[in-house]
C-alpha cells in the first residue's frame, strides 16, 4: 500500500464537500475548489485508498420506510472469554435491525441503536438478544430526533 501522507487544506475541502453535498459531480467539486476534474478524481481515489473515505451511500428516511421505532438498547453480558465475546459481537453485527453498535466502558457493556417497524418487531428483537447470553437489557425509545448527522467537523463549511 502507498504511504499515507498528511491531509492538506484541499483534501479537507474535498472531504467536507463530499460529506455535506449530496451527489456532487467531480466537475462541480473541481469548480468549487479550483482544481481540474482529473486532479479531483485522483485525490478522491487516493483518499479512499488511504481509508479517509470508507464508502459513499444514500441516507434513507427511516420514518417514510416504516421504521417508526428507533431504540437505544444498553446491554450487559456475563461473557468474559474472548472467543465468546467475538461470537456475541459477530451476532450483533449481523442483525439487520442494529444500525450502530458500540462496546462501552461503565455500567453497560454495549450500546445498540436499533430500528424497528413497531412494538412486535422490538419484542422479537429483544427475544433474539436474550438468546445470546445477555444478562441485562435496558431499552430507551427515541421520542423525537433533535439532530442526526454523519458530518464530521472538519473546519469551515464550503
Amino acid at each position: 500500500m502507498d504511504e499515507i501522507r498528511a491531509l492538506d487544506s484541499v483534501d479537507l475541502q474535498i472531504l467536507n464537500i463530499l460529506q455535506t453535498v449530496d451527489g456532487i459531480s467531480n466537475a462541480e467539486l473541481a469548480k468549487r475548489i479550483n482544481l481540474s476534474p482529473p486532479a479531483v478524481h485522483m485525490r478522491i481515489k487516493r483518499l479512499a485508498q488511504e481509508g479517509y473515505i470508507e464508502r459513499q451511500v444514500a441516507i434513507l428516511n427511516q420514518e417514510k420506510l416504516g421504521f417508526d421505532l428507533l431504540c437505544f438498547i444498553f446491554i450487559s453480558t456475563n461473557l468474559h472469554q474472548t472467543d465468546k465475546l467475538e461470537v456475541l459481537e459477530a451476532a450483533l453485527h449481523d442483525m439487520p435491525e442494529v444500525l450502530e453498535c458500540y462496546c462501552l466502558t461503565g455500567e453497560y457493556d454495549y450500546l445498540l441503536k436499533v430500528a424497528n417497524k413497531g412494538r412486535k418487531d422490538l419484542e422479537s428483537f429483544i427475544k433474539k438478544l436474550n438468546k445470546l447470553g445477555i444478562s441485562r437489557i435496558q431499552t430507551s425509545l427515541a421520542l423525537k430526533e433533535i439532530k442526526h448527522s454523519t458530518t464530521l467537523p472538519l473546519g469551515k463549511k464550503q
